[in-house]
């Protein structure tokens, strides 16, 4: 027998994007039943789980490949400037939160790290002089410093400095305001909250199969995986938000707007020490460039990590294949996604992408020594015995068909949505959690246009810079970051 039951909303998934909308929901539509499934045991056990991601506050304050060095050489601030933009919509939701009271003391989530970026070598190094020079004086980013004395770069944290050869040329940016974001404890902290609010959490329940009826509500079957009763649930909106699950499950709904996408699964891998004599003389996230051929989600970095009260370092990410889209389901994913729709894109995507196949490789045949010569190019005296090597998330890299160019391996995230608002999905990467909220709002824009000026009041109050940047007005972006850095105890 199965049971039967019809809501208002279903989110598949229990990371931090169908958290952060169950979330909105629930406060900008009350009266709406709420029902999020997870098929592990737990939420935020996938790419959400602190161990399975950098768990940067993705702001582009260090991150190079969100300010490519163009053809001509000028290096164009945008896209920094547009994610930045993004995680203050985020910041903003979670302060708004803090202060109400439905999430708990902000230290159990975000932290105060500072961001730093790390190149040796005259041509990185101009780069860097570059980017530096483009960001300086924009209203986001303020106290950027720049340094190529290796002095002052082990002043700021002295792993970089310790013992490194004194002829090598190095460069570093730092912004001292920079955060390190716990997003498993998010999760379950938004999660937690919006069961307070009368919606529903369900772990150990996988969506077996969805389709549109014909009065426009979904149809989804359940299996309970610990051996309950399997379910039947008709909702009015369905979103996906199942990770490297998502995009078997949009080609399952049916919906055209998914034809033409693939994923290429990514997996990757840390060295992590929580040695406290280590810790204690690295308190940042240094990021450095990313080798040719390598996909953004792999570029090197040096991160402090604080999760469950304990801080880490983390390295990595040391990038590898497996044809799996999460790190818990089986290894016929790739093959399984494979349609007549997509084969062009994806064949196209190979074709393109013959650096990172070699990159790809090259990776996966590093042993472990070469891991650690990659891990003292930024700490010179790192000592193996330090440090263990622990499996990452899986992340899946979105390949979709643009015209004129074929397929093409995008890095970074994809919203689709059903031309009826009914149904929405997430598929993609970096920068995601970090920017979850802004994310969200777009999906509400694209599957509620109808209910945006009913909801713009609310939306406003959680989010005083909705509908406007920041960094076209100095004295707004000043008093922005100020507020939110004093309410989720942030350095200013």
């Amino acid at each position: 027998m199965h049971s039967e039951e019809t809501v208002d909303v279903v989110l598949i998934g229990g990371g931090i994007m169908s958290a952060t909308l169950a979330s909105l929901l629930s406060r900008l539509q009350p009266d709406w039943s709420i029902r999020v499934y997870e098929r592990l045991g737990e939420v935020a056990q996938e790419s959400s789980n602190p161990w399975n991601n950098a768990g940067t506050g993705h702001a582009a304050l260090c991150e190079l490949n969100y300010m490519p060095e163009g053809k001509d050489g000028k290096v164009d601030p945008a896209k920094a400037i547009s994610i930045n933009e993004q995680f203050q919509v985020s910041r903003q939701y979670w302060a708004h939160l803090v202060a109400t009271g439905a999430l708990p003391e902000p230290n159990r989530f975000i932290n105060t790290t500072p961001h730093m970026t790390f190149v040796h070598g005259k041509a990185n190094i101009d780069y860097l002089k570059r980017r530096y020079a483009a960001l300086k004086d924009q209203p986001l980013f303020p106290g950027m410093e720049y340094s190529e004395s290796i002095e002052q770069i082990g002043a700021w944290t002295p792993l970089l400095a310790k013992q490194r050869n004194a002829r090598q040329r190095v460069a570093a940016t730092r912004i001292e305001a920079g955060t390190d974001v716990d997003f498993g404890a998010l999760t379950k902290f938004l999660l937690e909250d919006v069961e307070r609010r009368g919606g529903e959490v369900h772990t150990n329940h996988q969506v077996t199969w969805l389709k549109r009826q014909k009065d426009g509500m979904w149809r989804l079957k359940l299996r309970h995986l610990v051996g309950g009763t399997p379910k039947v649930v008709n909702a009015r909106f369905v979103f996906v938000g199942a990770g490297g699950g998502a995009l078997a499950l949009l080609q399952h709904s049916g919906i055209p707007e998914i034809k033409g996408f693939g994923g290429f699964p990514i997996s990757g891998q840390f060295l992590r020490t929580t040695n406290p004599k280590l810790v204690a003389q690295h308190q940042a996230k240094v990021y450095g460039k990313a080798a040719v051929g390598a996909p953004p989600m792999s570029v090197p970095h040096l991160d402090t990590r604080v999760v469950d009260g304990q801080t880490a370092l983390l390295f990595g990410p040391y990038a590898g294949f497996t044809p799996k889209f999460l790190k818990t389901s089986t290894w016929f994913d790739l093959p399984f996604s494979i349609r007549l729709h997509n084969i062009g894109t994806m064949l196209g995507v190979a074709f393109k992408n013959f650096d990172l196949v070699k990159y790809l490789v090259s990776e996966l045949l590093a042993g472990r020594d070469k891991k650690l010569r990659a891990l003292r190019e930024f700490m010179p005296t790192a000592k193996a015995d330090d440090w263990e090597l622990i499996t990452a998330g899986q992340r899946v890299q979105v390949m979709k068909h643009e015209d004129g160019k074929g397929g093409v391996l995008q890095f970074g995230t994809e919203v689709i949505t059903g031309a009826d608002g009914s149904i929405a999905g997430l598929l993609g990467a970096s920068p995601g959690a970090s920017t979850a909220a802004p994310i969200m709002l777009d999906v509400l824009k694209r599957c509620f246009p109808e209910r945006m000026a009913s909801w713009e009041p609310t939306l406003r109050e959680m989010i005083p810079s909705y509908g406007r940047t920041l960094n076209d007005d100095p004295a707004a972006a000043e008093a922005s970051l100020a507020e939110t850095a004093r309410v989720l105890q942030l350095q200013a």
